[in-house]
Order: structure tokens, then sequence, then C-alpha cells
């Protein structure tokens, strides 16, 4: 029997052919195709309802339930639960059930609020109003009921209700200006075009009229990709067929601006759309916290199963003899009694398993969850860590991780946005060799941008003259900013210039406005986008008009961008602009030694650099790159490559124009941070897709790399002149013999690697091919462990995720943390074990996929330093803290059973049982997990060696773990021992319990039991009290509140018959045993003896070997007062405000401590600010640092020092060494009479400062000098009135 059909069916519908799955075909306004055309298939897809909640009204319970019961913990109480309900067990259920209840209710209410705010925020977004046209006419209805094939009338500012294409629009080019900040936090108008064909429809009657199809794929994540064409029917014609692409896709939740309507097609609804499929989670990460704390579990569920089965023997072993049998009081049946001895040794076990689960904490779970989750708040209300700018903080997108914020080891971070400010300002451009700067200085006066120019060269060649009217035209032309006139920005028009409107520039690229900024600067102004042609100012006043032919788009592996366009004179040119990388190759002539020489010059300054192309294309060049480019776009599958492909054949045979230098300021306060970084122990590595020259200047200025820092380069350039064999065991060599020589000497040389994506790809590409090879990724590794930082530039985005992983998986397994601000840096955000995302110029995709989110480079020392150690101080006491003090409750129990027979009598009541982990110690280890600060912020700031103390997990280590658990089991002894040799000296009485011969107070079971829990209770609560460092009001309340509950819930408890008991066994017992004065001091003499071993420890420890962290505890810095201490004095470091030596417009401040510093200088001091004449202000230049001469007596001069270098005096000044220029000696005054010397021929000036005045910063030449006998004199660099 032939099953092909049935086969080709099932394949078909059920498993899906390529065709039918990669593909959907659109009925614009649900109208068929006319006849003739193709067939008519209706196709069903999903409404436009937009779910983001997990749960609904009649599968939360069920669906809750499930996903806490495949958590082991919650799972094995349920098991001991049932345990307890099927057999006779020595505790009640309810000792059991009780605290799984209240962990599993409070989870689902926690978890069911969160789902029901998403409920409300989703069910607010399909409700809004949408205007639909049916028949002709607008028909309002909501968002949830729009169905893909729909038309959409959106209008200005109103948001896109799903994923449309665009058909027509109010402007009459058929375009759109919107702006995706809700999708990417990109705030520029974006520009969206309308198909040819299709926007001449602009109203309601003409829309309806329109007969199309749009054939697209089907719903992908990707934000900036789309493929898809649309069949137009007109009368009989054959279909006319348009490419659609990414810029005719609106996206639902961008918003429409500028443009006061637009009609577009739905395309993709509901779940469906771009923004919906972007919301898909994440992989789950796991700290270092909770992979200790399973394997903690796992060796206290060992100890449980060992002491059941301990148990289980001695008991048997005990009754093997005669005239010993079960005790009386445990009512054991006869038929119980004659069970196989298998069974009764089984269910004897499970007694046992159930009497000593307690040892299990299941109540921790929900407490480091809910530390978790009220724990990152503090980070969301940190108002340091605010950014006025922005106006906004940081953002905490799980909570999870909070506590591997102080684990870190290699901090991987961004360049471009994120070590920088990506706030780019044109500097200068290079035309065949020779160099353009706008508002050149020269004989100390500003000239002019058209004087700039010829003061180059005043009378240039034909042919030069030629070159320089195609660069600056091709800067004017190959982009994609627009042109607005003007903008309305909180009630600010922005575009007004005296009363005028004045056009500005607007982009998603900075480099791209500061370009053509740059060139209005030069003399040759674009002034806008019209009906398809651009329109450029030249020098001379006149207008040149353009066609723009067709956008060879920008992309991340091309590297470059171009545009085709048609002069005036029908002339067609090819405009292309990239990398240097990408230009140099395609380039068939022009100067491109001196251009070459002119942009390494400029990398190496720091300067972000572009090359400038062109090509003339015949008519016969230009039809085929039509030919190409249409077939290209017009493709459904392999769009992308087919595009490339077409890319890669026009941009070739390039004549070379020059080039362009931007500069890309860096962010404030980032050296700091990364030299705090580097004293708290992190390597880090910059991951880049700069080149080498450009990435490296900035490393230096971030103090990434200092000037004697070894740099050992691992480039493409290397490996041509040398195998990678040779260069990896060079460089190995290199690392390994100094390595083996710091151990002799003083002096360690620091080194720092450069590597570049092309021979990471070949050390990786070498280690896959086989074990033939040598391991060429272990030697890289065996390098960049002996590295202090690590620069890797020209990498691809995949390219930073596999430096993570390598390093993620190598033998240490560090923890990792990867910062950046764009979307190329997702991947290895999401790959490293903590991901921190820039609300930066480039979108927020980072910040959106990322763990937590800041403003500001400069904020991430904060989040390691102290959140990061703060959290990881907290829970780690949480974790010990929650087995030490079970350890406390159950191993008392445990011995109990040596004492009665093994008859799994129990030692505590059940209501003892229930609450202790619930009620009596739960509230305080969950408060000092919020509030405690054993190192106050300044000094964990100022000290960035603290993290060193806490790194590697050191605080959930084995043998400290085994401390806590061994303190318990100490402690227990002493309840139990302490308390029964204390009343060993007692009598039977006539009903069987023991009185004391001097007291007569009544003591049995109960109150035995009842003395060692309040020992118990008092003793793990005081320890907890002796733990806390910071106290706090609520410390008190909660801590002494809680011992406080005990005492009044025991008498209300022992002081009552309950109607509801069926036993009355605890009737009076805690009454009459505090009415003796025998228990009053046992509970005092076994709390202290407790206690004391802990104490003795901790003592000893301080004072024979102590840590940074307590020495920081008790040490006061010398010779600073509190909160002036100097960034790094406890290990001889510090910072210090000086001018950027890569960007002299800016400074690199210090940290916190060395700014108040600063500023507790400033209030005392106060003179003019001039500038001498015959120095240009705002001269650029590595050199042309100002700089002021303090001298200061000895007696007034904080005796921390800030960043000391080697000096040598000259005339009588100190001054840097020869070769370390810009290296700085800071120190702090307190006061001082001062007075300044001026050039010559001026006044001198003496004072007293006043506390009030600020100080300003000295003029170019101008001295300040301390007053004091034998003063000595310090250089300071001074920047912009900062010291």
């Amino acid at each position: 029997m032939d099953f092909t059909l049935l086969r080709n069916l099932i394949s078909r519908y059920c498993v899906g052919e390529e065709i039918w799955l990669d593909s959907r075909t659109v009925y614009i306004g649900h109208k068929e195709p006319p006849p003739g055309a193709e067939a008519y298939i209706p196709q069903r897809y999903p409404d436009n309802r937009i779910v983001s909640s997990k749960y609904t009204s009649w599968n939360f319970v069920p669906k809750n339930l499930f996903e806490q019961f495949r958590r082991i913990a919650n799972f094995y109480f349920l098991l001991i639960f049932l345990v307890q309900l099927l057999i006779d067990t020595p505790t009640s259920p309810v000792t059991s059930g009780l605290p799984l209840f209240f962990v599993i209710t409070v989870t689902a209410i926690k978890q069911g609020y969160e789902d029901w705010l998403r409920h409300k925020a989703d069910d607010s977004i399909n409700e809004c109003p949408v205007d639909v046209v049916q028949q002709g006419k607008a028909v309002r209805t909501q968002s949830h009921k729009l169905r893909v094939g729909d038309v959409v009338v959106v209008r200005e500012d109103e948001t896109f209700p799903c994923d449309l294409i665009l058909l027509s629009s109010s402007r009459h080019d058929g375009t759109c200006y919107v702006t995706t900040a809700s999708l990417d936090g990109e705030s520029s108008h974006k520009t969206y075009y309308a198909v040819q064909d299709t926007m001449a429809f602009r109203t309601e009657p003409e829309v309806d009229s329109l007969h199309a199809t749009i054939e697209c794929e089907q719903p992908q994540p990707d934000l900036y990709k789309f493929v898809g064409r649309i069949n137009i029917y007109k009368d009989k014609e054959e279909p006319v067929a348009r490419p659609l692409g990414a810029e005719n896709l609106l996206l639902r939740g961008a918003t429409l601006k500028n443009t006061q309507h637009i009609y577009a097609v739905a395309v993709y609804t509901g779940m469906e759309t771009k923004m919906a499929l972007n919301y898909q989670s994440k992989s789950q990460k796991r700290s270092a916290v909770e992979k200790s704390m399973n394997a903690f579990l796992v060796v206290y569920l060992c100890i449980l199963i060992s002491k059941a089965v301990i148990n289980t023997i001695l008991k048997y072993a005990w009754q093997w003899s005669p005239d010993r049998d079960e005790p009386w009081y445990n009512h054991r049946t006869e038929n119980e009694r004659q069970r196989h001895v298998v069974i009764r040794a089984f269910t004897d076990f499970l007694a046992f398993m159930v009497l000593f689960n307690y040892i299990i904490p299941v109540s921790m779970y929900v407490t480091v969850e809910m530390q978790k989750f009220l724990g990152s708040y503090f980070i969301t209300w940190d108002e340091e860590m605010f950014d006025e700018e922005l106006g906004e903080g940081a953002l905490v997108n799980t909570s999870d991780l909070n506590e591997e914020l102080g684990q870190v080891e290699y901090v991987f971070t961004d360049k471009t946005g994120t070590l920088t400010e990506n706030n780019m300002e044109f500097i200068e451009c290079c035309v065949d060799g020779n160099v353009y700067i706008p508002h050149a200085i020269c004989n100390g006066q500003i000239l002019s941008a058209a004087s700039s120019i010829d003061m180059i060269d005043s009378s240039p060649g034909g042919y030069r003259r030629e070159h320089e009217d195609l660069f600056f035209r091709a800067l004017c032309l190959c982009h994609t900013v627009q042109v607005k006139e003007e903008e309305t920005v909180d009630g600010i028009k922005r575009g007004i210039h005296q009363g005028r409107p004045t056009s500005f520039y607007i982009s998603s690229s900075p480099d791209e406005v500061a370009l053509v900024e740059g060139m209005k600067r030069l003399g040759y102004t674009y002034l806008r986008l019209k009906d398809n042609y651009m329109e450029i100012l030249n020098k001379d006043d006149e207008i040149e008009r353009f066609e723009l032919l067709h956008v060879l788009n920008f992309d991340s592996v091309r590297r470059r961008m171009s545009v085709i366009v048609k002069s005036s004179s029908g002339e067609c040119l090819l405009f292309c602009k990239g990398a240097d990388s990408s230009i140099f190759p395609r380039v068939v002539s022009g100067k491109v030694e001196q251009v070459k020489a002119r942009v390494e010059q400029n990398a190496v300054e720091g300067l972000r650099t572009l090359c400038v192309a062109y090509r003339k294309l015949s008519e016969s060049e230009y039809q085929e790159a039509c030919h190409r480019l249409n077939e290209a776009k017009l493709a459904l599958q392999d769009r992308e490559q087919r595009l490339a492909q077409a890319y890669d054949v026009i941009e070739r045979d390039l004549v070379l124009l020059g080039a362009t230098a931007v500069e890309d300021r860096l962010q404030e306060k980032a050296a700091d941070t990364i030299e705090s970084l580097h004293k708290a122990g992190m390597k880090v590595w910059v991951l880049t897709g700069d080149k080498m020259e450009t990435a490296a200047a900035t490393c230096y200025a971030s103090k990434l790399f200092h000037r004697s820092t070894q740099i050992l380069e691992l480039t493409k350039k290397r490996t041509e002149e040398q195998s990678l064999h040779d260069v990896l065991f060079e460089l190995n060599r290199t690392v390994l013999r100094q390595r083996s020589m710091s151990g002799l000497s003083v002096d360690c040389l620091d080194f720092g690697l450069i590597i570049d994506g092309a021979t990471l790809s070949a050390v990786l590409k070498a280690n896959q091919e086989g074990a033939g090879s040598c391991n060429y990724r272990e030697i890289f590794l065996e390098i960049c462990r002996n590295c202090s930082a690590v620069l890797c530039c020209r990498m691809a985005p995949l390219q930073k995720a596999q430096i993570v992983k390598l390093i993620k998986a190598s033998k240490e397994h560090p923890i990792t943390l990867a910062i950046g601000d764009g979307a190329n840096d997702v991947s290895m955000i999401l790959e490293a074990h903590v991901g921190i995302g820039i609300m930066g110029k480039e979108g927020r995709q980072a910040a959106r996929n990322s763990d937590y989110a800041i403003p500001k480079f400069k904020h991430l020392k904060k989040m390691l330093l102290v959140h990061g150690h703060y959290y990881y101080i907290r829970i780690a006491e949480l974790v010990q803290y929650f087995f030490y003090k079970n350890v406390c409750f159950i191993f008392p129990q445990f011995l109990y059973q040596f004492f009665c027979g093994f008859s799994q009598q129990p030692l505590y009541d059940t209501a003892y049982l229930t609450l202790y982990n619930i009620s009596f110690t739960s509230l305080p280890i969950l408060l000092y997990s919020l509030v405690e600060q054993h190192v106050t912020i300044d000094k964990l700031k100022r000290d960035p060696s603290l993290y060193r103390d806490v790194a590697k997990n050191s605080l959930l280590r084995w043998p400290v773990f085994m401390y806590w658990t061994c303190l318990g089991v100490f402690d227990a002894v002493i309840f139990f021992f302490g308390a029964y040799f204390l009343f060993d000296n007692t009598t039977f009485t006539s009903n069987g319990q023991l009185m004391t011969t001097n007291t007569q107070m009544m003591f049995g079971n109960w109150t035995f039991g009842t003395l060692v829990f309040t020992v118990l209770v008092f003793t793990v609560t005081i320890k907890l009290a002796l733990d806390t460092h910071h106290w706090t009001w609520i410390n008190h309340f909660v801590i002494w509140g809680s011992l406080l509950f005990y005492v009044i819930f025991s008498l209300l408890w022992g002081g009552i018959i309950w109607p509801f008991l069926n036993y009355q066994r605890m009737y009076y017992v805690f009454m009459q045993m505090l009415s003796s004065g025998p228990a009053w001091l046992s509970i005092m003499l076994l709390v202290t003896v407790s206690l004391l071993p802990d104490v003795i420890k901790k003592v000893l420890c301080r004072a024979m070997c102590p840590t940074a962290t307590e020495r920081a505890q008790t040490v006061r810095t010398a010779g600073a007062p509190e909160g002036c201490v100097a960034p790094g004095a406890a290990d001889g470091g510090g910072g210090s405000i000086e001018r950027n030596p890569l960007h002299p417009g800016r400074t690199c401040e210090g940290d916190s401590g060395e700014k108040k510093a600063a500023k507790n200088y400033e209030s005392t001091m106060s003179h003019s600010h001039s500038t001498p004449p015959g120095k240009p202000k705002g001269t650029r230049g590595h050199h042309g640092r100002r700089e002021a001469v303090v001298a200061g007596s000895r007696g007034r001069v904080d005796s921390t020092v800030l960043s000391p270098v080697p000096q040598r005096r000259e005339r009588g000044l100190l001054s840097p060494p020869p070769g370390r220029r810009g290296d700085t000696v800071t120190a702090r005054l307190r006061s001082a009479s001062w007075e300044t010397t001026g050039p010559p021929g001026r006044r001198r000036r003496r004072g007293r400062p006043a506390p009030s005045r600020p100080l300003h910063a000295p003029s170019l030449g101008r001295r300040i000098r301390l007053l004091r006998p034998g003063a000595r004199d310090l250089r300071v660099n001074t920047s912009a009135g900062l010291w």
C-alpha cells in the first residue's frame, strides 16, 4: 500500500514544508486577488492581544504549585509531610505542613501579585483605541480586535498598535518619521518609506480601493531585519512586485513623529510582533552562592540520613534484649508488633527522618528569596547612581544575582559608549594628505571655516581642487542624516536662532551627525532630502542638487556604507565611506600612503577615523548595479547574503579621497573606576570593534594601561611575520620568565596584552583542528592570566561572547561580568555570569537584555565595591546562620534519643518545632541580611582592596562551612548536657516526674526540653546580635522583640488551657521553669558558655592575623579626618585629579574621597582666574596642560599623599622625571596662608583663606605659595577649575 500521499500531507500540515513555514501571504484589506491571479487561501493568524502574564484565574493554583514543587527542597518537605500523614510519627504533621504551607503561600502571593500587575498592564494596552479603514471610512475599534490584513490609520504622536507595512503618509514623498525609544532607547527620528506604487493612496476611499498582497517571512525576533515583497494588482495587468525591507516596517511600540497621519497594513499581530517575540526569557543564571547552598543542603541531607540510620540500628540493638521492648507511651498495637522486622525497621527509619528533618531549613529558601527581592531596591533607590542628564537611575532586571556582584573576577567592557561618551566631535579631515581643521588658530586669531581652508593653501591646483570638492560632497551625501527645522522639547523650541528657524541634524549614528556638522563648519552644508533629491550648499553659497538613486546601508560585517547619486550634469557617482580596513583593500588609486599615515597618527591620538572614496559609474555599470540590487532586494530567501554579494561587486575599484578624524571623549571618572577595579583584584578586558591604535590610546587614557606597562601584541600583523605557534610560545616564555623573577625582585613588571579578532579566530580554530596541534587555547589563557589588562580589538559581536565563554570555561572558573551599551554587546552580556547594560546613545538593547542597567560606567564602581560587597556579606551570613541555628536546634534532639531508648520521643513541643524557623528566629536574620554594613560605605569606596576579602566565595568555602557546623554542634552539646548536668541532683517523686531537692521544681521531659529550647533561642539570637556591626532602631526592635515575643508566646501557650488541643502537656511548664532561680542562672550560664568560644576565636584572629576588613573596622587611616581619607590609602595607592592625556579638554577625576578633599581645599582659598596674553584659550594638544605649583608646610599638608611617583628636583621645585609627563603628586591641604605670584610686573597679593569662597583654577604660569617655613613645592595638574 502506498502511503506517499499520507506522508506528504502529514509532512505539510503537521511537520511543515519549508516554503509554508518560512513565508506568509497577507491580503490587504482582506480583499481577494483579481480573477486569474494566485489562488486565495485564507490563513488564520492570532489576534492583536498581548499576553505577558504567566497565569490565568483557572490555572494559577495548579500551575504555581507545580512550579514550586519542582524545587527539590519543597518536594522533599512535601514527602516528609505525606510520611507524617501516612504512618505513626513522633511529631504532628502540622510541624512540617505549616512551615511548608507558609513558604508555598508567601511565594504564591508574591508571584500572583506580580502576575496581576502584568494582567493590568496587558489590559491597558489591549483596550487602546485604534482606527481601521473599513468600506472607505475610518472606524474606531480596540487594539486587541485588530487582524492581519487590516488597514490602520495612525496619527502623529500615536503608538503603532502592531507591526505594520507603510502604505502612504501625509507627506508627499511617502516618508514618515518614527522614534523607537520604547524598543531600543534611541530617541532620534528614523525615516521610514512607503513603496512608490502605494504612496499616492492618501485618503480612506483610495486606500480601500487598493488591491495588493504582501508576501513576507514568518515572525522573527530581530528588530532590524525584515524580508518581503508587495504585489500590486492594477486592472488586468500583471502584478507589480516591489521589495519590502526593514525601512518599510513600522514596529509595535514605536511612535509616529512630525507626520500628520499614515496608512499602513498589519502584517504581524499580538504575540507574533517583534516586540512580543523579544519578551522571551533569557537563560537562567545561577549564582555561586546558590550553588554553594545546594551543595551544603546535600551534605546536611546526608547527615540527616546518617542520623536516621544510626538511630534505627541502635534502637534494634537496644531492643535486642528480651527485657527491653517498645516504650509504653508509643502506643504500638499488637498488629504493629507482629509485622516483619524489615517493614518495622523501614517505618522506624522514616519516623527518625521525620524527627530530624528540621536540620534541612525549609524557610531558608523563602528568606533568601525575600532578601534578594527586597535588597534589590537598594540599587534602584541609590541617589548616587541617578543620572541627572538621562533622568534615570540604576535598574534591576533580575534580583537572583545580587550577591554575584561581590564575586566578580573578570570585567569585560565595550569601549565606544561605555568607556567613552559616544558624543562625537569633528576634529579634522585629510584630503590627499592635506589636513583641514575647522576654526584653525593662526597667530593667536581664530579663523573662520573658509579662512581655514584658504590658509592651508590659497591656490590649490585643479586636480587637488577637484578631489577637495568631491571629498566634501561625499561627506555631505553619504549618510542617513535627517534635517529638522524646529523641534519642541519640554516646551523649548530647539532650532530657533535669533528668532529665525535654523536647521539641525538628527541621526541614529552620532558619527554621521559629527561629520555633517564638520562639513558645515568647513563651508559645505547639507540642506535637505526632498523628492528624492539631496541638496547641499557649497562654500560659494550655491545650491547643488543630487538625485539619490540607491543607498547601500552600513552593516557591521562590511564596516562601510555607500550611496549612488546622479549629479545635475547626469554623471553617476558612487560615494563610499567606512573603516580603513574595509576601504584600503578596495582602492585602486589615490594618495594611499599619505592618507594611511595620517589615519595611523590620528588613531594613536585616540581619534575615530573613517576613510572616504568614490567611483564614477558609466551607464552600463549603473544599469548592472541596479539589476543586481533589485534582484537581491526582491529575494525572499537569503536576501541578506545576496545583498552582501551585490554590495561586494559594486563597491570595487575605488579612488581614495581622504579620511576624517572624530573625537569620542572619555566618560567622566572612567579612569578612576578602572583603577579602583584593578585595586579590588579584578582583571579588566576591553573588547571593541575599533582599530588597535585608537583602542590602545583609550586604554592609556582610562588607566587600563600605564606608562610602565609592557605591551604584548598578538595581532595579525605579527603572525604574518612569524607563525602563530612561535608568537604564542615566545609570549608565554616572556610572561613565565617575569613571573619566576618576580619572587626575587621587588619591582614586578606589569604586562598588557593586545589581540585582534583575526588572531583570536586563528587561536580558537587551531585548537579545534584536533589533538595533533598544540593546545593554543591553554597557552593563550596562560598568557592572559599573567597580564593585568587585555585589549581585544577588531572584535565581532560573536567573538566578544566567545572570549567571555573562553574565560568562563577555564580551569579556575572565575566569575565574569560584561558591560556594554549597544546591540553588539548583547551576546557577551548574556554569556557572562553578570550582564550590565549602559543606558547609552546606541539604544537600549543592552539594557533590556542585561541583569542590571546603569546610566554611566562610573556607577559600576559603587555597584561592585559597595552594593556587591554588601550583598555577598549579607547572604553568606544568612546561609551559614540558617544551617548553624538548625544544627543547634536538631542536634539536642539526636542526643536525647540516647536517653529515651531511641523511642523517637521529641524533645520539643509541637508549637516550638513549628514556629522556630517561622517566627522565633526568622525576622532578625532577614533584617540583618538587608541592612548590615560591616564596613561603612565611604571606607569601601576609598579602599577597593577590601573587595579582595570576599572574593572567590571566601565566606562560603568548605572550611568556613565546617566551622559554622562544628560551632552549632558544640553549642547543641552545651545546651543539652549543660541542662542535663545542672539538674542531675534530682529525686523521683511519686507521680513519676523529677523534682529538684532544693527548689521542689517539677522537672520532667517537657520542662527539660523547654529549658534547652529557651537557651537555644537566646543563644542563636544573641549570636546574631554579636555579629551585627551596623545598629539601627529597627535592629534593636526586631532582635530584642523576637526574644520578647518568644517569652510572651510561651507564657500564653503554657498559661491557658486551649480547647482545640487534645493534649495539655505544656500547661504551666514555662511559668514553673521561670519560677526557679537555678533555671534563670542556668539559662544565663549556658548562653554565655555557648557564645564564649566564638567570641574568643574572633578576638584572637583580629589580634594575631586580622584581615583587611577587620583592620578597616578598627583602625582609622592616620593623618586624615573621617570622610577625607585618600583612596587606596590602605594599600599605598591613590587617585589624582589630572587632565586627561588623551583628551585635553576633559579631566580624569579621582574617586569620591579625593573629590571631597578637593572640595575641602576649594572652600579654603580663592583668587582670580585670568589668562596671560599670547595664549589662546582652549589650545588643543597633549602637552598644553595648565600647571600650578603648590608649596606647603609639613604641618599643614596631610600625611596621605595621592599618586606618588619618583620625583627629581629642578630649580627648587619637584617635577616629574623625564618620560613621565602628566604623572602628578597631589596633596590635600587643610588651611594655610597663601600668596599668588603672577607674570612679571604684577602686584603680589596676600591673604587668609575664606572658608566659604570657592577656589578657581590658577592661570597659566601663576603660582600659589603657602607661607610656612621649610615649605616644599608640589606640582599639581589643573583643568577648568578642578584640582
